[in-house]
């Protein structure tokens, strides 16, 4: 099952079921938060309790995208509400790039590699561990609240100051907040964790300033599961011409963490489980055009597509005007 929050032809807000080329409007609630928080009250999952719901009105797919009114899969009424963050050094991106990586890991003693390569190798040496059990501690970072969530299809901004706007495609955990203070996962989409590799790359400790960037998830929730192994295609177009492409593999097959030693690692802290609260988690990436030399510009547009999460996630970018802020803040 697969659904999407959009924005009807008044304006109001909706559920979606999506069914090939047509959207089937859930009954009753217009949200997937408030869905989510009801599926949790009746002590049922997602997908039976639209089931049971049933939908009424049908919507053309292509028509909500084209005018802009596919909004996030999940979001809170209150940005504030929304935790953006995510986990790195989870993926290895290729077999042969796996070989390499473990050859280094083998010939080299542990006093002599980087902090980024100390906490990969930890990663796969304990990053999936036996069900119930705490496993190794994946890197972190927030990105921001849902005020830096972008909606499907729409250009998001790059800050005056930023020194690239880089794509990175992922797959992101959507979560709910019980009123018992329990994480509930809806599902995944798929996700843009946009990052600033050159601030990064100067200074590794750069790597939460970098990560301070807008992003964007969707169009579609997965319900249920994550398929062991995906293979995904990222693309940037560039006037309408695709000037960077590459497939990126993810899933638990392809990475050095389980999903679950991720969400324990997350959810351990009792700050993230205020009840009603949202969370979407990015579960890192394995590939990067920064890494294969692109600069990007403004006005490109990253495409990333899993055919198992229906319609890709389609965004531009523009460069936002530098606020004029005298002295920085304001003395009172």
């Amino acid at each position: 099952m697969r659904l999407i929050q959009f924005e009807t032809a008044d304006g109001s807000r909706a559920v979606g079921l999506v069914d090939g080329e047509t959207i089937r409007q859930v009954k009753v609630f217009a949200t997937t938060r408030e869905l989510a928080l009801e599926a949790i009250a009746r002590k049922t999952t997602l997908a039976s309790l639209v089931g049971h719901l049933g939908t009424a009105e049908q919507h053309s797919y292509a028509t909500l995208l084209s005018e802009g009114r596919v909004l996030p899969p999940l979001d809170h009424p209150r940005a504030t509400n929304c935790m953006i963050a995510g986990t790195g050094l989870t993926h290895v991106a290729s077999a042969a790039a796996r070989d390499q990586m473990h050859k280094k890991l083998s010939d080299d003693g542990e006093a002599n590699l980087s902090d980024s390569m100390r906490m990969f190798k930890w990663g796969l040496e304990g990053g999936k561990p036996e069900k119930g059990k705490a496993g190794a501690q994946p890197e972190w970072f927030y990105k921001g609240d849902g005020s830096i969530v972008v909606r499907p299809g729409q250009p998001y901004p790059v800050p005056a100051f930023a020194d690239d706007e880089g794509e990175e495609p992922e797959i992101v955990g959507l979560y709910v907040i019980g009123p018992d203070g329990m994480p509930y996962r809806l599902g995944f989409a798929i996700g843009n964790e946009c990052t600033d590799h050159v601030m990064e790359k100067k200074n590794y400790l750069y790597l939460p300033h970098s990560k301070l960037r807008y992003c964007s998830f969707g169009p579609e929730l997965r319900v249920g599961e994550l398929p062991s192994s995906l293979l995904g295609e990222v693309r940037i177009r560039r006037n309408g011409e695709v000037i960077w492409s590459k497939a990126f593999p993810t899933g638990e097959d392809n990475m050095s963490h389980s999903i679950a030693n991720l969400e324990y690692h997350y959810f351990k802290y009792d700050q993230f489980l205020q009840p009603g609260n949202v969370h979407v988690q990015f579960m890192g990436t394995s590939v990067a055009s920064f890494g294969d030399g692109v600069k990007t510009m403004d006005g490109d547009v990253f495409e990333m597509e899993i055919p198992e999460f229906g319609k890709p996630l389609i965004n531009g970018t523009f460069r936002r005007p530098e606020k004029v802020r005298p002295n920085g803040v304001v003395a009172l």
